[in-house]
């Protein structure tokens, strides 16, 4: 059974920066794609980044390249997202997300993380 933990979340100010994690078990992931998404209040949840397991390729929503960075430690089953210069339009819940290379929707979810970005 695939577990997903988010941590890392919290208030902080614009401009400041935040590093969830997400600690996957349950399974081998070399196969698994990895994603962040987040959802802000009244909106619908939207992709942020991932990244496969297997080769570490990345992909970003438009909204957070640049600023945000999808990562992974294979030794801990840990993928991280860096978050740099937030803005209060980061401000959401953020939620880690696993899949299968091969299917296209995201099958596994966390719990989810606030983050609070304060101008």
């Amino acid at each position: 059974q695939v577990q997903l933990v988010e941590s890392g979340g919290g208030l902080v100010q614009a401009g400041g920066s935040l590093r969830l994690s997400c600690a996957a078990s349950g399974r081998t992931f070399s196969s698994y794609a990895m994603g962040w998404f987040r959802q802000a209040p009244g909106k619908e949840r939207e992709f942020v980044a991932s990244i496969k397991w297997s080769d570490g390729t990345t992909s970003y929503a438009d909204s957070v390249k640049g600023r945000f960075t999808i990562s992974r430690d294979n030794a801990k089953n840990t993928v991280y997202l860096q978050m740099n210069s937030l803005k209060p339009e980061d401000t959401a819940v953020y939620y880690c997300a696993a899949k299968l290379i091969i299917t296209v929707r995201y099958g596994y979810w966390g719990q989810g993380t606030q983050v609070t970005v304060s101008s």
